[in-house]
């Protein structure tokens, strides 16, 4: 069993691989920026070791570094959390190098999968239905518009590399494609460092759904249902739900099992996520894979009774799956909403020192918290501050709690996006789930601003 954790990860998710390590009986190192240096995580690690400035080059992206302090303080093991250095390849690979357990799959997988247009090509190869479009990068503007002009418009253009919605954009026609084509590849090639761009049909009113797997190193793999994660704000999560509303039983199993096939054929191993989109007729388009531990991970936990961090380090440390797929049970059901520190009008962030901070407190509600009293929220990471969880019986019972517990929550001295989830959690489409990927849009935007 793995004896000491590097965290190199920060804010939330730090604190979260904390308590697992506390609870497993095993030592963790935190790892913080000077933006860092008082946040919640820092003084809950066993131990923790200042990175450097507050730019992430200088500190959460500084393998170097980070390696320096994981052999000083006699860690065996890192865990990446999300974000950062957690789906880089080369990265793991360094971490074998250094004698250091990955806390991950193999970063063969990660490269492959990291690439959305070579994801696309290899999951096309399992079996797993793609959404119609082109699984190579585009040569250029030019042929963009002559392969959207085959599939048919809406199109969507995507960067083939990174995440969060950077480099993606809707097309309706052949004018507003050539556009927009060339902003979005410089945004790719200015985030991720890979301007490729593909392209694929736009499936209207689609839900995102995706399916948590697992995986261990002797063959044995399994899925942990599904969540639903389509209300989005730019592309980004912000309600999260397990179950879907939305699935039968039928379409639930056949998700699944497509997922684990994929991953027992391309040997994946540890805890990952298939993303998939789902049309009004059910049908099922796979998205991306992210190789990683998600942001949502709580619900899936709160409906199952795993500890996903847990399993992770047990993967990593060479245990096998102590259960098969059958002994998967689904228990209520369980909503995550992300609390952010923006603008719930423009989205823009929103920095500065919390003055208040008051969260409510049941038995039935968890809380992931990055920040505290007086915390100073930097512009130099995601806004994200904190994430809600709860858990009902039912569905019903889960929403009826949610809106109690927006209701408690209070964050003063900066901007949140706690009057848009409020909204979203009363509104009578939300709680008919009637959920699909232009929520926001449709229902709440067009029907009036948030206060």
């Amino acid at each position: 069993m793995i004896k000491k954790i590097l965290i190199a990860n920060r804010g939330e998710i730090a604190s979260r691989i904390v308590r697992t390590c506390r609870k497993m009986g095993i030592a963790s190192v935190a790892v913080y920026s000077e933006a860092d240096k008082d946040a919640p995580y820092v003084s809950k690690a066993d131990e923790a070791f200042l990175l450097g400035g507050s730019r992430v080059n200088e500190s959460y992206l500084n393998a170097t570094k980070i390696f320096e302090i994981a052999k000083l303080a006699n860690c065996d093991a890192v865990h990446p959390g999300y974000g950062f250095l957690s789906e880089d390849a080369n990265f793991a690979r360094k971490c074998a190098k250094e004698d250091l357990i990955f806390i991950g799959p193999h970063p063969d997988v990660i490269e492959k999968m990291g690439n959305k247009v070579a994801a696309r090509k290899l999951m096309e190869l399992t079996g797993l239905p793609v959404v119609p479009g082109l699984s190579r990068p585009l040569i250029d503007s030019k042929e963009a518009a002559w392969e959207a002009g085959k599939i048919g418009y809406p199109v969507m253009l995507k960067a083939a590399a990174g995440g969060g919605g950077i480099g993606m954009q809707v097309a309706n026609d052949e004018v507003e494609l050539l556009k927009i084509y060339e902003g979005n590849q410089k945004r790719a090639l200015m985030f991720f460092g890979n301007g490729e761009m593909f392209i694929e049909k736009l499936i209207e009113n689609p839900r995102h759904i995706e399916i948590q797997v697992l995986a261990d190193t002797f063959g044995h793999s399994v899925y942990l249902w599904e969540r639903e994660c389509s209300i989005q704000r730019r592309h980004q999560k912000v309600f999260e739900e397990a179950p879907s509303p939305f699935l039968d039983n039928e379409t639930r199993e056949a998700m699944g099992d497509a997922a684990v096939k994929a991953i027992e054929t391309i040997g994946y191993y540890n805890a990952g996520t298939l993303e998939f989109l789902v049309d009004v007729d059910k049908n099922f388009y796979f998205l991306e894979m992210n190789t990683r531990l998600q942001v949502e991970h709580p619900v899936t936990e709160e409906i199952t009774g795993l500890d996903l961090v847990e399993q992770q380090i047990r993967i990593a440390s060479g245990e096998q799956l102590a259960f098969k797929q059958e002994e998967i049970h689904r228990d209520g059901h369980s909503i995550e909403v992300r609390i952010y520190a923006e603008d719930p009008v423009t989205f823009f962030p929103s920095p500065g020192e919390i003055t208040e901070l008051k969260v409510p407190q049941e038995d039935y509600i968890r809380h992931e918290l990055a920040v505290h009293n007086r915390s100073v929220v930097s512009h130099f990471y995601d806004p994200m501050i904190a994430k809600l969880i709860v858990k009902g019986s039912s569905r019903l019972q889960a929403i009826q709690r949610l809106v109690e517990a927006l209701d408690l929550y209070k964050v003063e001295g900066i901007k949140t996006n706690l009057p848009l989830l409020r909204q979203i959690a009363a509104h009578e489409k939300y709680q008919q789930g009637e959920t699909t990927t232009d929520f926001i849009e449709t229902y709440i935007k067009k029907n009036g601003t948030t206060t």
